[in-house]
């Protein structure tokens, strides 16, 4: 073991009184060096939360200290929102009891760019506020899912930007519309004791919901059963897919197709799809937008499947901030290289 002694002579400042004097080693305040900082940062993202106590040796409270530290300093090194465009916001949920992050990524880098506690418009304001009126004139698209709250807060704050609703969102709206036509023709059978419709339903769900080319041996079987003994549930898992290849072509076509599906949910006389026809409706043009411009949430949902990893590893802060200190840490594009190594190339 090694100690290393310093002198950190203090001064009289004219605004703070006697400070001790800055050293080029360490942040102000903190009890350690900047390379053993940087060292804890990069553990913090890599290895379990028993593995960096255990190895160095310093409570997982402290870790969240360092994390939040060493981000601040890079955050200061320039500014995260230079440059943002094509934006991304979505919620993640980081605890039990209807705890919610916003989040917000950068399209063109792939970096969380901000998040805030809540789902809300007042939360997603902060961030609009944070950047200012001449930054959010810069903001040319947004993608986002259906809700209104989000909505609102970007035609308030970038009403030149072009919002786009998210395909994946849209998609999982008509798979919700399939799974409870399924639901109602499983319970109609139940209840009228018809042994071989219920035996046709039984295990069907994943046949139905699961695309074409990821189905089992099986799962085929299942749907070719659907395709002989129901014929409303199965026009109903050709609405459901038809709209979901909506979302794979772009441009004039894929509005004229929208067009055609929006014609064939209202006359199909399902319920289910008919409500779905009125709520795309209502959404017609975020879904344009999307079908025009190919904007989507794709990466702020891996975003969030790694910032569901990170609150696991996190479990202990004391507060949000060292978590979403951690997140932006790992997914800010602050993570900070291994002391006393050379970045790879």
């Amino acid at each position: 073991m090694v100690f290393i002694e310093a002198d950190a002579p203090r001064v009289d400042c004219s605004a703070h009184g006697v400070v001790v004097a800055a050293v080029p080693w360490a942040c102000h305040g903190a009890g350690h060096t900047i390379m053993f900082d940087d060292q804890i940062a990069w553990l913090a993202t890599h290895t379990s939360k028993t593995a960096v106590t255990e190895l160095m040796r310093i409570g997982w409270r402290t870790v969240g200290s360092i994390v939040g530290r060493v981000v601040a300093r890079e955050r200061q090194r320039c500014d995260p929102f230079d440059g943002l465009v094509r934006i991304g916001i979505d919620e993640i949920s980081y605890k039990r009891g209807h705890s919610y992050l916003t989040v917000v990524v950068d399209h063109d880098t792939g970096r969380l760019v901000w998040a805030a506690p809540g789902r809300d418009q007042a939360t997603l304001t902060k961030f609009f506020e944070l950047l200012g009126p001449e930054r959010c004139g810069r903001i040319r698209y947004v993608s986002a899912d259906a809700a209104a709250w989000i909505a609102n807060a970007v035609a308030v704050s970038c009403p030149a930007a072009v919002q786009c609703a998210d395909p994946f969102h849209m998609v999982a709206w008509a798979t919700k519309a399939l799974d409870d036509l399924r639901r109602e023709h499983w319970r109609n059978a139940r209840s009228s004791d018809t042994e071989h419709a219920v035996a046709e339903l039984k295990g069907c769900r994943y046949a139905l919901l699961k695309n074409p080319e990821n189905l089992t041996d099986n799962q085929h079987a299942r749907l070719a059963g659907v395709v002989k003994f129901n014929g409303v549930l199965y026009r109903g898992y050709l609405l459901k897919e038809q709209f979901r290849l909506l979302f794979q072509t772009r441009g004039p076509a894929a509005i004229r197709d929208l067009d055609e599906w929006l014609a064939w949910a209202r006359r199909s006389r399902i319920r289910q799809f008919v409500d779905l026809a009125a709520a795309v409706e209502r959404h017609r043009a975020t879904i344009n937008n999307s079908l025009t411009h190919g904007l989507s949430n794709g990466l702020i949902e891996s975003t969030n499947t790694k910032l569901r990893l990170l609150t696991r590893i996190a479990y202990g802060f004391r507060n949000t901030t060292n978590l979403i200190a951690l997140a932006y840490l790992d997914r800010g594009g602050y993570q900070p290289p291994l002391p006393a190594r050379y970045p790879r190339t």
